[in-house]
């Protein structure tokens, strides 16, 4: 089965600085794809040369195992950081000239709407201006607009910017369910814990080169250091510090490190010694860790 979105080795120059050197990754259908990378590492050119606002010096996109052309472009919902809204336009009207451009007859345009207006509830909206908005009602507005033609390809940039937890749980459930739905989700943020809680598999991309990828799971697996948190009973054995070392320990919780034992290993240990084991848990590295560890590597090169 082919990936929804693929980038074969994409590079793309502006006179002698290249914005993206040799980037590549698959994005598949039913899954959450996290563009990481710090300010300027390329991620804008990479969703540029994907909505085919400008286009790649080398390299290829495929869209379903196609070459990208714009037919495929009203497949494609793209959520930009930036508020794409005209501020004078109501609610409503603005949505159905999204739906048009996306190729909806007005009355299709008016039957999603009407669906996601009464999901959302905010019927009320629909003949306020955009300018009488707050950040995070436009970011809804701006959310449904994306979605309205129901594309195969979200891409979706600081979704969650400007809105309160309620809603950002409410439009994270949607994102959730695209994916269930079979869609492939291009999500960017510089937001790590969202990237942790919603990202099937993330790219980094520093300098213009994509440096990291992988499954999140599998990453974190990666990068980790061995450490162990352990809540026990009593006092840890007398010769404890020779076989681990202790990083952090209250009265009965200590953080400890190994080198060569496995989670497994760590534990046998405590049960050998007799000691009251209430918890115990692998602590893995966050993907804000991996991403700054990462990041200062490339650099130091």
């Amino acid at each position: 089965m082919n990936p929804i979105l693929q980038l074969n080795q994409i590079k793309k120059s502006y006179g002698s600085y290249e914005a993206t050197r040799n980037v590549s990754m698959n994005l598949q259908g039913g899954s959450i794809f996290g563009l990481l990378g710090p300010n300027g590492a390329g991620k804008t050119t990479l969703i540029r040369m994907i909505t085919r606002i400008i286009f790649p010096d080398s390299g290829s996109i495929l869209f379903k195992g196609e070459p990208m052309e714009e037919r495929h472009v009203h497949q494609i919902g793209y959520m930009p950081e930036e508020r794409g809204l005209y501020k004078k336009m109501k609610v409503r009207e603005h949505l159905v000239y999204l739906g048009r451009l996306k190729g909806l007859s007005s009355r299709e345009a008016a039957e999603k709407i009407n669906f996601w207006f009464k999901k959302f509830d905010i019927e009320s909206w629909e003949n306020k201006k955009i300018e009488e908005l707050s950040k995070g009602m436009s970011q809804k507005v701006q959310f449904i607009g994306t979605v309205l033609h129901e594309p195969d390809l979200l891409i979706l940039d600081e979704p969650f910017s400007g809105l309160d937890p309620i809603n950002s749980m409410l439009i994270e459930q949607e994102i959730r369910n695209f994916k269930a739905q079979g869609k492939a989700i291009l999500f960017s943020t510089h937001r790590m814990e969202q990237v942790e809680g919603i990202c099937d598999t993330i790219a980094l991309i520093n300098k213009g080169e994509n440096i990291l990828c992988g499954e999140v799971k599998v990453l974190k697996q990666q990068f980790k250091e061995n450490k162990f948190e352990v809540g026990f009973e009593g006092a840890l054995p007398e010769h404890f510090q020779q076989h681990f070392k202790v990083l952090s320990q209250s009265e009965n919780r200590a953080v400890i490190s190994s080198e060569n034992n496995t989670s497994n290993e760590v534990l046998k240990y405590f049960i050998e010694q007799n000691v009251t084991v209430n918890s115990f848990k692998e602590l893995l590295p966050s993907i804000n860790e991996i991403f700054i560890k990462n990041v200062e590597k490339a650099a130091a090169l």
